[in-house]
């Protein structure tokens, strides 16, 4: 199959990237970097099957592509997914949602092609259902700092499915949870990478609020295998994705704590506006239409996942000691 994928470069659009190669298929990846990194997708370099394009989907993509495709499918996957980048770049984010969106979906319609739309938990706010169900329609608030991702998705959504009510297009709406593993950025501010950075930098681990809040925590592998299931199905309503076992972050602050072997300190900041307090996934629509369950649990997850940062630190420490010794060579 012919696949394009928009946000390829990102964490998880490159292990999407990932997958669909090793099957056999052929992609094509878009990705503009605004927080995505070539790193992500460099191993491609020399496989026929991968074609990486940089471009910004919210521009429009019949140049772009420049006679690339028909597509069998289309994911779009782009967006400015972490509170720090996106508080950043809050035009940027919801220029993805609804240009990008549009012009993905644009794309999926010329080629007859399927199309999944990478939606977020972040669509059900500061829940007052728990957990959160995809029935229920969620309490956000429109004009607040986290309003250009939250409605950005939102407005995704509704647009998804105006595609499919009007021409018919094969649509999937995955709602993802948070999802951790290698590849995502340290700084980017979300908790996973976050905690796993503190304490790669002795630095104290940094709670926001007391630490009551809950996420859950599903991993990158599991939660691929989620977007493929769902892309191959006729439910065209959102499907949650994610790990329903729920922690506390200052729960999550001590098991990192343990499995890193560090005695970081634990030191509490203000919470943010909007901050979720409640954040569990119902999944019984994933269990019973697509047989998904995610099978990776957070011990051996964040095993992978400090693995890799710590491979990645020492190759860098060992890059900047190979260009200082360059530099000090006598001429």
């Amino acid at each position: 199959m012919h696949h394009v994928i928009s946000g390829a470069a990102g964490f998880i659009g490159s292990h999407l990237c990932d997958r669909l190669v090793a099957e056999g298929h052929q992609v094509v990846a878009l990705d503009n970097l605004i927080t995505g990194s070539r790193q992500n997708i460099g191993h491609f370099k020399n496989n026929s099957n991968f074609r990486f394009i940089e471009c910004d989907v919210t521009t429009p993509l019949a140049s772009v592509l420049n006679g690339a495709g028909p597509f069998d499918q289309v994911w779009h996957l782009a967006s400015i997914a972490s509170p720090k980048e996106y508080l950043a770049h809050p035009i940027e984010t919801l220029d993805s949602g609804s240009a990008g969106t549009r012009n993905m979906l644009e794309i999926a319609r010329r080629d007859s092609a399927r199309f999944l739309l990478s939606s977020t938990s972040e669509c059900y706010g500061d829940p007052l259902e728990h957990p959160q169900v995809e029935t229920y329609w969620g309490h956000v608030n429109p004009v607040g700092w986290r309003s250009c991702y939250d409605e950005s998705k939102r407005y995704a959504e509704a647009l998804t499915m105006a595609y499919h009510r009007t021409y018919g297009v094969r649509t999937n709406i995955a709602r993802i949870f948070n999802t951790y593993g290698p590849r995502m950025a340290l700084d980017d501010g979300r908790v996973v990478p976050a905690f796993l950075d503190q304490i790669l930098r002795g630095s104290p681990l940094t709670i926001y609020g007391d630490g009551s809040q809950t996420r859950s925590f599903c991993y990158v592998a599991d939660l691929v295998e989620g977007l493929l299931r769902l892309s191959r199905s006729e439910e065209r309503y959102p499907v949650n994705l994610g790990n329903p076992i729920e922690l506390t972050i200052l729960e999550f602050a001590e098991r990192t704590r343990e499995l890193m072997e560090s005695s970081s300190e634990i030191i509490f900041e203000p919470l943010p506006a909007d901050d979720p307090r409640k954040r569990r996934p119902d999944i019984t629509k994933a269990r019973n239409l697509l047989g998904w369950d995610p099978k990776v649990d957070l011990r051996e997850g964040l095993r992978e996942t400090v693995a890799y940062f710590r491979a990645l630190a020492a190759s860098e420490s060992s890059n900047i000691k190979s260009g200082r010794a360059k530099r000090e060579k006598p001429q």
